[in-house]
């Protein structure tokens, strides 16, 4: 058991399940901003000011990376299963979380 889980497809697997975790949990909270638009646009502005922060700003990094790395492991996961097994899938893991870097350290540079 404990080689399967030094396995890095197995690392690719708990980060995949951790980043869906992390933007379920983010989702109630992005849906009850959204409907301040709709029922307090003061309260909105007000909360909106937190988002020039540098901590909110590197938390935005944050949800970017979760959310690149949930759609690259999701392609990972689907090509794991419509296409042929082949050695280099890890190489594809590793290249699935170095493109959710660099898709959230675009936003991230473009947001500070």
């Amino acid at each position: 058991m404990k080689v399967a889980r030094a396995h890095p497809l197995w690392l690719a697997y708990i980060l995949h399940r951790v980043s869906g975790i992390a933007l379920a949990l983010f989702l109630p909270l992005h849906f009850w901003v959204l409907s301040l638009a709709l029922t307090d646009a003061a309260r909105l502005d007000s909360f909106l000011t937190l988002t020039e922060m540098p901590l909110v700003k590197l938390a935005e990094f944050g949800l970017v990376f979760l959310l690149a790395v949930h759609l690259f492991g999701g392609l990972r996961l689907l090509a794991m299963e419509w296409l042929p097994w082949t050695a280099p899938q890890k190489t594809w893991a590793a290249a699935a979380v170095a493109g959710s870097l660099f898709v959230s350290g675009t936003f991230f540079l473009q947001a500070i």
